[in-house]
């Protein structure tokens, strides 16, 4: 991972100061404690004024033993970070005391193309090992990542997606700004 998104500790080196913030993130899974290992990387722009995330970029190393379909496993990779970063972002399943109410898709926000971040995968094939599959350990590291990202780049922690303004927002009053 760290020679695929080129990874340096932000160590001393000041956060940005401007109303552009950049930073980024990691996290790592062994998923269900046994099987399938996926560590990612975001690169995150934060604009302190409005509170709005860009992912920009999301690195992704995966290992789920023997690789049997390589394109079949990045769609299935790709897919999962980009509907992760959705839900992340600004999916937000409403509901009132009795039902649902999130009942179509244009009352339910979704990423769109725009704003959709470059992925970049990396697979590890240990040929042989056992397929341990593929389907969702991607999505457990999203949220962390994007989230130590904007920590990265603010000094503020958000703990609970959906990460929209109006949260970014209060996370950064919270955390020391600098100057």
């Amino acid at each position: 991972m760290r020679k695929l998104a080129k990874w340096e500790p932000r160590g001393a080196r000041p956060r940005d100061a401007g109303s552009l913030a950049r930073g980024r993130g990691v996290s790592y899974v062994k998923y269900e404690l046994v099987r399938t290992y996926v560590a990612n990387v975001a690169d995150v722009t934060v604009n302190r004024a409005t509170g709005a995330i860009k992912v920009d970029r999301v690195f992704a190393v995966h290992d789920c033993g023997q690789i049997i379909n390589p394109d079949g496993l990045r769609n299935q990779i790709e897919g999962n970070i980009v509907q992760t970063v959705s839900r992340t972002m600004i999916e937000k399943l409403t509901f009132s005391r009795s039902a649902v109410t999130s009942l179509n898709w244009g009352s339910y926000p979704i990423l769109t193309f725009p704003n959709v971040p470059d992925v970049v995968i990396e697979l590890i094939d240990r040929p042989n090992e056992v397929p341990w599959g593929a389907g969702e350990p991607t999505t457990a590291v999203v949220p962390s990542a994007i989230a130590n990202a904007v920590f990265d780049a603010t000094g503020a922690r958000l703990r609970s997606i959906p990460f929209r303004p109006a949260q970014v927002l209060a996370a950064l009053k919270l955390a020391k700004q600098p100057g």
